[in-house]
């Protein structure tokens, strides 16, 4: 074993150099004598070597400074929460960090961190001027969002459009889709449907819009719907209110509004499937679009005598 070869090497020479030192010194070589058992307490190589693994052990949770991390990965909150940070706050204030965050070494910056997960309690430590508790791995760039990911399917308080938005942001990544699954626990149907909102909701709208976390798919994936080829411009001028609650409750009901005032059009279809009119009320009156020409000239010649046909129908 190479480990086994490595501390009889360093066993060996240590031998080697305290027989060439006592020979230097004119000292008579140890007589021989037969094996002992081995001391309880292992010294040397190997003595080192343990005692790397019980300081590796207890160093297992660091105390970074907050100056000292940067952020990284994707972002996966869109709302700042100022009371949630601020409730945070008060409860590292009163029990301090019950739960530790993962951070790996800077890549571009030797002595520095970045952030894989537990953004909010670094920004809630930061702002008490508290050292943060901390697991340090060793991450690359595509490692760290997949560990991202799979903090994030744990989670209760990420809301649905911000679920979607980062599942869109790894699959745009080149994250393989098993992957993607795998990071966020969900399967291939779940992420086709996050996939799937995310796409048709200008980013823009999203952001206008905020988290809003008491907002499903179903709702989302209506809004999706109701926005169509209408300009992203005025969709997001749409987007008003104190919260993201309120902010997705406005562009959802003036969108719903726009629909209902739209004409409805009925379209006529002959036996052979063939388009033959369209119909629909506007201003009040009706209005009739024909697409057979000859149909059309044949109508305005009759159109006079169908009218008293249709009287005599209904006894006027």
């Amino acid at each position: 074993m190479a480990r086994k070869n490595l501390l009889d090497g360093l066993m060996n020479a240590r031998n080697e150099a305290e027989a060439s030192a006592r020979k230097a010194a004119g000292a008579p070589a140890p007589a021989d004598r037969p094996a002992a058992s081995p001391p309880r307490r292992q010294t040397g190589a190997i003595g080192a070597v343990s005692q790397s693994l019980a300081e590796l052990r207890t160093r297992a949770l660091v105390e970074v400074p907050t100056d000292m991390i940067d952020d990284a990965g994707l972002k996966d909150r869109f709302d700042p929460d100022p009371e949630g940070i601020a409730q945070l706050m008060e409860s590292l204030r009163e029990y301090g960090q019950q739960v530790p965050v993962m951070l790996r070494h800077s890549p571009s910056h030797e002595g520095r961190y970045e952030i894989v997960y537990g953004r909010r309690r670094v920004q809630a430590l930061r702002q008490l001027g508290m050292p943060v508790r901390a697991m340090v791995r060793e991450l690359d760039d595509r490692e760290l969002i997949v560990a991202q990911g799979q903090e994030n399917s744990v989670r209760k308080d990420l809301s649905f459009i911000e679920k979607a938005t980062f599942a869109l942001k790894m699959i745009e990544g080149c994250f393989e889709r098993k992957v993607v699954c795998e990071a966020l626990n969900i399967n291939k149907s779940e992420l086709s449907r996050l996939e799937g909102v995310a796409k048709a909701i200008p980013e823009s709208v999203i952001k206008a819009i905020g988290s809003a976390p008491s907002v499903g798919r179903a709702r989302w994936i209506t809004l999706s719907k109701r926005i169509g080829d209408r300009p992203v411009d005025q969709i997001v001028a749409l987007a008003s209110g104190d919260t993201s609650d309120a902010r997705f409750k406005a562009v959802f009901d003036a969108l719903a509004s726009e629909q209902s005032s739209e004409p409805k059009v009925k379209k006529i279809i002959t036996k052979n499937g063939v388009l033959l009119a369209e119909a629909q009320r506007r201003g009040g009156k009706p209005v009739m679009t024909l697409h057979d020409d000859s149909f059309a000239d044949w109508l305005r010649e009759n159109m006079a005598r169908l009218h008293e046909e249709f009287s005599c129908k209904d006894g006027e």
